[in-house]
């Protein structure tokens, strides 16, 4: 496979020129490619915002949910046909904002797929307003005066929330953030992966080359080890001079599918749909 297999060429590409959704689109496409997934065995899931629009442009399967909905979806999605590769993708706002709850739910349950947000840290789609993961002091159409809420750390709420494979990349280093969505999707589990996604038209902050001065990558440490949670949890605080990027944290458990009696014996999709169900529904009559 090649990443142009995967275009999708029904859908005219709607972000803003610059957009560092068109790298996430491109690492992903890259990703899919090298791992050699076939489109067919691909679900796309997303929510509302910018980053809603990112299944439109992949020859995939994909389904946009509601604002802050992208993972229930997936995760049944997942449920019927736990052989597909189910990719989610959410907005800072979307993902971290409207659908926190389903966010760390889904991280301890720990369903096998990844979580990609596309994190530019505003309210893209709605002209600006400021998202959970705006700077303190940050202007924005929403905070004219400056944000006065304390940001969140996804990095820290996936660590506390039993995630087993965090990652951060960034938008502007492609080849990087594809080995990142390769990894995610290989990791057997729930897979976030936080984006450094810059908006050009509203952030005028977290730039691109805001974040080209910072981020470093945590694989050139050879010191680092991604299984150390102390370690993470330290390196999860860092900001201002220096950002870490690459895989954060990662640990082995059983996935919510692999315990489910009724997968036993194969995905849903695939098993005898012809069962006599009349007792059960007398028991609800």
């Amino acid at each position: 496979m090649k990443p142009l297999d995967y275009n999708q060429s029904e859908h005219e590409i709607q972000w803003c020129p610059g957009c560092g959704d068109f790298g996430i689109l491109l690492a992903a496409k890259n990703a899919y490619a090298n791992l050699g997934l076939k489109p067919e065995n691909i679900v796309m899931v997303s929510g509302i915002g910018c980053s809603g629009k990112i299944p439109h442009y992949v020859k995939t399967y994909g389904f946009e949910g509601l604002h802050g909905r992208a993972l229930p979806p997936a995760q049944a999605i997942k449920l019927v046909n736990n052989e597909l590769e189910v990719v989610v993708f959410a907005g800072d706002g979307d993902g971290y904002g409207i659908g926190m709850g389903h966010f760390i739910h889904s991280m301890r349950r720990n369903m096998d797929m990844l979580y990609v947000v596309h994190n530019n840290q505003v309210y893209g789609l709605t002209k600006g307003q400021a998202s959970p993961t705006t700077e303190v002091g940050a202007k924005t159409s929403s905070t004219p005066k400056g944000v006065i809420e304390a940001p969140i750390n996804p990095l820290l709420l996936a660590l506390s929330s039993n995630a087993t494979w965090i990652g951060r990349g960034f938008a502007g280093d492609i080849k990087h953030l594809t080995s990142l969505i390769e990894q995610g999707i290989a990791h057997k589990g729930f897979a976030l992966l936080d984006v450094f996604q810059p908006c050009v038209t509203y952030n005028k902050i977290n730039t691109f080359q805001f974040f080209q001065q910072r981020v470093y990558k945590l694989e050139e440490e050879k010191a680092y080890d991604p299984t150390n949670k102390l370690m993470a949890f330290e390196r999860m605080q860092e900001w201002g001079e220096k950002i870490p990027i690459g895989v954060l944290y990662k640990e082995d458990r059983p996935t919510y599918e692999d315990q489910l009696p009724q997968l036993a014996s194969g995905p849903l999709i695939k098993q005898n749909p012809k069962r006599d169900i009349s007792e059960l529904l007398k028991a609800f009559a």
